[in-house]
């Protein structure tokens, strides 16, 4: 995990979190190689869990797949990810995922590199952009609120070959119960139509 990336995450946890609200925060790709997020969401009321597909360090969930996430729909306040992306295969439906579980009102917290050597673990597929997580926003039905991407090296010589594209998205607050249904209805017809969730 290299240093630019925990700068990002701390930076925004200071600015959209309340260490006076209680969460339930997940961290997709949470497996602690070289460092983790987790010391940012230590507060007494929030309630962290990592997420990966092995079982390790800092991981709470080991999944079967990375196209499902073993929670309710509309159960999760905070979800971050960090350095995952590039590494799955088919990211859109791993998105689609983090959308299904998270509350209204909730916020993804998501950082993907935009350079940087190729990495296999087990597979290096992808680089993001700001326009990426704009396409993301609109796939998902969310409100993009920052995206930024870091186009000049870090002074630190670990991260200088790095750069990440970071962004917050949410979901919207007031979600009917229509879209509710409707999201819940198409997340069982990608499980059973969709290639990728069979996996």
């Amino acid at each position: 995990m290299h240093l630019s990336s925990l700068e990002h995450v701390e930076r925004l946890v200071a600015k959209y979190l309340s260490a006076k609200t209680a969460m339930q925060i997940i961290d997709i790709g949470s497996y602690d190689v070289n460092g983790s997020y987790k010391r940012f969401f230590s507060q007494p009321d929030w309630h962290y869990v990592g997420v990966d597909l092995a079982v390790g360090p800092n991981v709470d969930i080991a999944l079967s797949s990375p196209y499902r996430l073993p929670l309710k729909s509309h159960s999760v306040d905070v979800i971050v990810s960090g350095q995952a992306f590039e590494h799955i295969e088919f990211f859109w439906l791993t998105w689609l995922e983090m959308v299904r579980v998270l509350k209204p009102g909730g916020l993804i917290f998501l950082l993907a590199p935009s350079r940087g050597y190729e990495h296999r673990h087990p597979q290096d597929c992808w680089r993001f952009y700001p326009d990426s997580y704009h396409a993301l926003a609109k796939y998902g039905g969310l409100t993009l609120l920052e995206v930024q991407t870091d186009w000049e090296p870090h002074a630190d010589t670990d991260s200088a070959d790095w750069g990440d594209t970071v962004g917050v998205f949410q979901q919207q607050a007031n979600m009917s119960w229509l879209t509710r249904m409707r999201r819940i209805a198409m997340q069982h017809v990608r499980y059973w139509a969709m290639p990728g969730y069979r996996t």
